[in-house]
């Protein structure tokens, strides 16, 4: 004689049985190939599965996880940063307009050309960028230190290359490129043997600063010196490595009454062009 088994009758939204199904299919509660949320029921009730709150984290930990996603994907840690919004969504002390930023953020799917550079550079493993640009130009680096980096706002791909041709920085620099990555439209990546890598090539810059600029002046990673000159007062010596100079005197430029360039040369020499230049337009004799 067979027994009968026993039966309830839920009563759930098309919404809530979706989830169910998805949580049944999670655990491996499957009937066959479909998930069974019978079985899900049964575990739950076995103590298979405890059920916790889901409503008891503090405001600030969700705002330093939501955080957490732009910083991650600023450099380029984007399945990172898809993980914590994945984790976010099933907290239940979202608000809605934040639940609605996160997920829009996990329906925008990076294009699969970024997501292999990802991987790439997460592995330190060389590969060949190709891209066509706006005049339908193509281009094809072969890129052997690569990283994802916040320029004004912009994420960029700061990476050391083979080749050379075209680019105007200095000629110790000439092996770095920095490229926009909103403005590729289409790339093919591909995995080439060779050896990764530590770095972009780098000078080292040193300058002064004066005044209000000198007590101002935060430390940066990339600086190696950063010390008050003994023999002359309010001037603060600052020596830093250096992988662009187009970034750095974008930098430096708003400073300039108060910041000198003291060496290398070449890198002063296009301060003084740009000062130059300057004057010109103002109608000032040098």
């Amino acid at each position: 004689m067979s027994r009968k088994g026993q039966s309830i009758t839920l009563s759930v939204t098309e919404r809530d049985k979706a989830e169910l199904e998805a949580i049944a299919r999670e655990f491996g509660m499957m009937w066959g190939e479909d998930p069974n949320i019978s079985k899900l029921i049964k575990a739950i009730a076995q103590r298979q599965l405890i059920i916790g709150k889901n409503n008891d984290w503090q405001e600030s930990r969700i705002r330093a996880l939501h955080r957490c996603i732009a910083a991650l994907t600023d450099i380029g840690q984007v399945e990172q940063a898809q993980i914590i919004a994945q984790l976010l969504l099933e907290r239940g002390e979202l608000s809605t307009p934040l639940r609605n930023e996160i997920q829009a953020f996990l329906d925008k799917t990076p294009p699969a050309w970024r997501v292999q550079i990802d991987r790439f550079i997460l592995r330190q493993q060389p590969f060949q960028l190709s891209y066509q640009d706006a005049a339908e130009r193509v281009f094809n680096f072969t890129v052997r230190y690569a990283k994802i980096t916040p320029h004004e706002k912009r994420e960029y791909l700061d990476c050391w290359c083979e080749e050379t041709a075209g680019n105007l920085d200095i000629p110790e620099l000439t092996h770095n490129w920095c490229f926009r990555l909103d403005r590729i439209l289409d790339a093919a990546v591909t995995q080439i043997d060779g050896e990764w890598r530590s770095q972009l090539d780098e000078i080292e810059v040193e300058m002064q600063l004066f005044n209000n600029l000198a007590f101002a002046y935060q430390a940066k990673p990339q600086d190696i010196f950063n010390e008050w000159l003994p023999d002359q007062q309010r001037v603060r010596r600052v020596v830093r490595h250096v992988s662009s100079t187009f970034w750095f005197i974008r930098e430096i430029m708003q400073y300039t009454p108060e910041c000198v360039i003291v060496s290398p040369e070449n890198v002063r020499s296009l301060i003084k062009e740009k000062l130059l230049i300057c004057c010109q337009n103002y109608d000032l004799n040098v």
